[in-house]
């Protein structure tokens, strides 16, 4: 399964550390069981988006994986990516820019050629073959239509989606220079928000958080003077506080790390799928690692 993960620090710049994909196990075993594509998107002081990303396989260079990550922004999001839709390749990784914002996904949707028609001449934003570029073309397209309304485009797009595509999950985060957003739909896979105020819960540590199957690692000295608001598809540490969003809830992380929630997608999509329903390659990439 893809894993997501976000920060905000607004309106401080935050230096951090990422290590994606540093578990210490045989090339052969990775090639079976590591993922597609990692993934870290950051800004750089002016605002401008930068991405560092690779299609990592067990018969590529696994340097970008080894490495350490520096990077001072203030959001960031990273993404390890479990192939369903689109070749193994820079253009199908993860995270995607648009409009000077940055975007990764986790899930399905499939009826791509209906979602391509919907889409129409912004069809050429997408470079890719994913799904998931598409489904940010359809969210860049709504924000748009709403005078450049980010929590409106993303509620619009993905209304639309679940109402006229087959969907296993849309979870997703996206960020600008000073603001994030994600989504949970529907229960598929779970999403968590942590509000951490300066510390952590022990007011005093820097933050140092490791994924649960040691694939994805973040640490940073900074915040232990600094709040952030993080996302991730899983619980990241032993802090309480980590809270599991509601199918259908959008959180918006404003450029004052005020966060804002709401249910914008109450039901179940339309035309529901299900594990059985998807194939082989994508079912595989959807199930817990």
């Amino acid at each position: 399964m893809c894993r997501l993960f976000g920060l905000s620090s607004a309106p401080s710049r935050t230096h951090a550390t990422f290590w994606l994909l540093d578990a210490p196990d045989s090339l052969s075993r990775q090639s079976r069981r590591d993922p597609d594509g990692t993934g870290l998107g950051y800004f750089t002081g002016d605002g401008t988006p930068h991405i560092d990303k690779a299609p990592i396989a067990a018969y590529q260079d696994r340097a970008f994986a080894q490495d350490a990550r520096q990077a001072q922004s203030v959001t960031f999001l990273a993404h390890l990516r479990f192939a369903s839709t689109g070749s193994l390749d820079v253009r199908n990784t993860h995270p995607f820019q648009q409009d000077g914002r940055l975007f990764a996904h986790n899930g399905v949707i499939e009826g791509l050629d209906q979602l391509d028609d919907r889409l129409g001449a912004d069809r050429t934003l997408v470079k890719g073959d994913t799904d998931s570029e598409r489904f940010f073309a359809l969210i860049t397209q709504e924000t748009r239509e709403h005078d450049g309304d980010v929590t409106a485009g993303i509620e619009h797009a993905a209304a639309w989606v679940a109402r006229n595509l087959p969907v296993y999950a849309l979870n997703l985060i996206l960020v600008t220079p000073d603001q994030l957003w994600a989504l949970r739909y529907p229960e598929t896979h779970e999403l968590y928000v942590l509000e951490r105020p300066a510390g952590g819960q022990h007011g005093s540590r820097h933050l140092d958080h490791s994924g649960s199957h040691g694939r994805m690692r973040i640490h940073s000295a900074n915040l232990a003077a600094q709040p952030a608001v993080i996302v991730a598809s899983e619980r990241m540490d032993d802090n309480p506080h980590w809270r599991l969003m509601e199918p259908g809830e959008l959180v918006h992380v404003g450029p004052d790390l005020h966060t804002d929630r709401r249910v914008v997608l109450p039901g179940p999509p339309s035309h529901r799928l299900t594990l059985d329903d998807l194939r082989p390659e994508a079912a595989a990439s959807q199930k817990a690692a």
